[in-house]
């Protein structure tokens, strides 16, 4: 298991953890009822059918937030809808109303999910005890936020936000490309997005592209700032990271997994523990360039 996105949250190192499998445990992910859109609850790292709820190395814990989703398409309750209001129009003379609508689709729509396709997901996290740091496996905020709530409704307090830097990310970012020094293993990758500092101003995306070369100069000198930037970490990470100090497309370089294939592994829950501690020591290590680099703030005890 690799996270591909690093949604990150602080919070206080004097957290108390010790209990978060009974905790993770007793809001387990259970099945989606008959008449539910979506069901969200704990799942074992290790897979649905695993027993333990969460994982710890060291003073790394890997969870997952397991899911249900009933697949109803509106497309396919508009159009039956349709039908039924065409069928009632014509028993009774008149269109329906809007109240006599609403209630014949939400009829529909508790007819339809007894027999409605479920979609199974999970969504990843870290908790690194040391830093006081949750990774989230996303790159959408929201969904990280729904992540970090389900930790804080099993554990009952969960003070955990999101990452906030002293210093605007993009002055940082656009200061590399720039020329700038930066922090010692970094160097920067082959992609960035540039945005007008106004409001609604133009975007520039670049991929597979020389980023400290003239073209990209002349952007920076009418006042583009950077708000993307692929950066890679030694040998070992590449990542292209956000203003919104999201990490994204995070992948494991071949300095890092070469010492997986180094070692021979019996079962597939060696190879997964295996992957798991040296995702969990990469990710601290980028966090540990990119947090003075970028004034990244703790949060108190």
């Amino acid at each position: 298991m690799f996270f591909r996105n690093l949604t990150l949250f602080r919070f206080p190192t004097s957290l108390d953890l010790t209990e978060i499998e009974a905790r993770l445990a007793e809001c387990a992910l259970k099945p989606v009822g008959a008449l539910e859109l979506s069901s969200r609850g704990f799942i074992s790292p290790f897979g649905r059918d695993g027993e333990a709820m969460s994982h710890r190395i060291a003073d790394a814990i890997w969870l997952s937030v397991g899911s249900e989703d009933k697949l109803l398409p509106g497309a396919v309750v508009n159009d039956l809808l349709q039908r039924r209001l065409e069928e009632a129009e014509r028993k009774e003379g008149r269109r329906p109303g809007g109240r006599a609508r609403k209630r014949m689709k939400e009829d529909l729509v508790h007819e339809l999910l007894p027999r409605a396709f479920v979609r199974p997901g999970r969504t990843d996290a870290l908790l690194d005890l040391g830093h006081g740091l949750c990774i989230v496996d996303s790159s959408s905020r929201k969904s990280a936020e729904n992540v970090v709530s389900e930790i804080r409704t099993a554990l009952g307090s969960f003070p955990a936000l999101p990452v906030n830097a002293e210093v605007a990310p993009r002055s940082i970012l656009t200061g590399w490309i720039a020329g700038e020094p930066l922090p010692e293993g970094l160097s920067i990758g082959d992609e960035c997005e540039l945005k007008d500092a106004a409001d609604k101003g133009a975007v520039v995306k670049c991929q597979r592209q020389e980023l400290q070369g003239d073209e990209i100069a002349k952007h920076l000198e009418s006042g583009k700032q950077v708000t993307r930037l692929a950066l890679t970490l030694d040998d070992h990470v590449s990542f292209v990271l956000g203003e919104d100090l999201i990490v994204r497309k995070f992948k494991l370089l071949d300095g890092a997994v070469d010492s997986l294939e180094s070692t021979e592994r019996d079962d597939v829950r060696a190879e997964l523990d295996a992957r798991f501690a040296l995702m969990a020591a990469e990710a601290k290590r980028l966090f540990n360039v990119l947090e003075p680099a970028l004034k990244i703030s703790r949060v108190e005890d």
